[in-house]
């Protein structure tokens, strides 16, 4: 039997639910075990909401990301657990929530300020995988020790590249003729330093890598970490022929709703900095951007999408060449999402579904999507220039909501290795537990829904109960809110309580504000009906689960 047709077997057996769906994880770490281990590419995009075409926005142009998902089985209700950068990412790579982690800014490392804990590419090497790390995976600085955790997490040391440390560059001209640091930044990227882009750069890094592996008996976990469409808004200027102005709309909501507290709102305090936005002289905080300039930010922003699915197309692109798709797991995940004018918004800091709901889509090897046949490809780059971009088979898609934090034990699942333990109440002391829940059992055909509601938990952070300069991105010792959030099919609850940065504890009696949106007759979360006092019951009810 060939390697090829042992993976089908392997796979094969998850089709074979036993109770509520579940596939047998015993037969599968078994058969895995005596076929040979699969390999893990885990692409990562930083501020990536939902935009792609994949989940049915009718103007982004990402061909690429949607034949992946073609190929895939698709989480329409994917949550981060804090939306921004650091936070998440050491989340979901330590399957941790931010309360465990104690992180909650960009200013300290988990392994010294909260437990020495095992990380998902860590665990990966431990049980004899090649980890490699390009680009943003860790989120870099304090945050991962200044190494990207290395050599903990990685068998080599991580990749970045060298133009990163361009980005906030004044290199984005102007209409004075001049160069300025920019929000809104298409580039002739030949004119940029070292002539190139830092998303580029991670690409060519990986195929690099790809075909040095080619051939390697060793199974590899590649982590391959974009920053778009993180701003600034910086891409090559083609991209912009994409996105004809005339058809890019506003956000279809783009004043701040009369009900919500003003201790949810985020004053996207990083926009303000940017030489484009202080021009505009914005009042603080809810003064709202000029409506021709919300469209060049969403012009922007939808071209830096497509931008990065490029890159995301080379490089499975090059799997393909490799000969490596075969025996594959690809990941494609985002850290969080991002507000695109929606409630008078322009950025992440938020417990809103456009701040914290994702895109996530696991593709397995003749399990999601079946194996090519001679002389076929899985993943042929699609180029949006020169090949005509419509609309490609969907994939599976799963409409139950799933974290983040369940990445670690689903992929332990998938590759036949041993699950980490749940953890405990209390698991500061505890190096290798996960605080979610796999999603393996929803990647098989034959899958079926959960039984009951699903509910999902996120939290944001504020100095204070109204927006203040330092409101998007408080230091620790600076908190004094914490907005704790539960997501279920149905509702989005959130409750925002007194927080104690000293005891790293919050008060869930000391409640300063409350959000109630019911989302089937409320999907864009504009009607807060917290203080309805029909909907009395469902609020204590809901409070009492998040103290539970």
């Amino acid at each position: 039997m060939t390697r090829k047709w042992g993976l089908v077997q392997a796979l094969a057996v998850w089709t074979c639910c036993v109770g509520h769906g579940q596939p047998d994880p015993n037969m599968a770490r078994d058969t895995v075990r005596r076929e040979g281990k699969l390999n893990v590419l885990f692409i990562i995009a930083d501020d990536l909401r939902t935009s792609l075409g994949c989940y049915g926005d009718p103007i982004v142009k990402s061909p690429n990301i949607d034949q992946l998902a073609s190929k895939s089985v698709i989480f329409k209700n994917a949550f981060a657990q804090q939306a921004l950068c650091g936070p998440s990412r050491t989340s979901f790579l330590t399957s941790r929530r931010p309360d465990t982690t104690r992180l909650y800014d960009h200013d300290s490392y988990w392994r010294t300020h909260a437990g020495n804990y095992t990380t998902l590419p860590q665990y990966l090497k431990m049980n004899g995988y090649l980890t490699m790390s390009v680009g943003k995976v860790f989120h870099p600085g304090i945050v991962s020790n200044h190494t990207d955790d290395y050599p903990y997490s990685w068998s080599i040391r991580p990749f970045h590249p060298s133009t990163q440390k361009y980005k906030n560059a004044k290199v984005c001209k102007g209409p004075d003729g001049g160069k300025h640091a920019n929000l809104v930044c298409p580039v002739d990227v030949e004119e940029m330093p070292e002539h190139t882009l830092p998303d580029i750069q991670s690409t060519e890094e990986a195929i690099r890598l790809l075909k040095s592996l080619k051939g390697v008996e060793s199974p590899f976990f590649l982590a391959v970490g974009y920053h778009k469409p993180h701003i600034p808004l910086k891409y090559p200027e083609e991209f912009l022929k994409l996105y004809p102005r005339e058809e890019i709309h506003l956000a279809p909501d783009p004043k701040v709703p009369s009900k919500l507290p003003p201790v949810a709102y985020n004053p996207w305090t990083d926009l303000r900095a940017r030489d484009d936005v202080q021009a505009l002289n914005i009042s603080f905080p809810y003064g709202p951007i000029p409506e021709d300039f919300q469209v060049l930010i969403r012009q922007s922003y939808f071209a830096a999408v497509s931008y990065m699915d490029t890159q995301v197309g080379r490089l499975l692109n090059a799997l393909d060449e490799q000969e490596l798709a075969n025996n594959t797991v690809v990941v494609f995940t985002s850290d969080h999402g991002w507000s695109l004018g929606e409630h008078g918004e322009w950025a992440k800091y938020s417990n809103f579904d456009v701040a914290t709901r994702v895109p996530l889509m696991f593709h397995v090897p003749g399990m999601t999507g079946a194996f090519p046949l001679p002389g076929q490809r899985m993943f042929p780059f699609i180029n949006p220039f020169t090949h005509k971009v419509g609309d490609l088979p969907a994939g599976l898609t799963r409409d139950v909501s799933v974290e983040l934090v369940g990445l670690l034990p689903t992929l332990c699942q998938l590759l036949g290795l041993p699950a980490p333990p749940r953890c405990p109440a209390s698991s500061f002391h505890v190096e290798l537990c996960t605080e979610g829940e796999s999603m393996a059992s929803y990647l098989s055909s034959a899958a079926t829904s959960c039984n009951g509601e699903s509910v999902v938990y996120s939290q944001y952070p504020r100095p204070a109960d109204t927006p203040q300069q330092n409101s998007d991105l408080p230091s620790l010792k600076d908190i004094r809110v914490m907005g704790y959030s539960v997501r279920s099919d149905d509702y989005r609850y959130t409750q925002w309580v007194g927080y104690n940065p000293s005891t790293f504890s919050a008060n869930l009696s000391d409640i300063h504000a409350g959000e109630l949106y019911l989302y089937k007759t409320d999907p864009g979360q504009d009607n807060n009906l917290y203080n309805n006092a029909e909907f009395a019951g469902l609020v204590q009810k809901l409070s009492a689960l998040l103290k539970t």
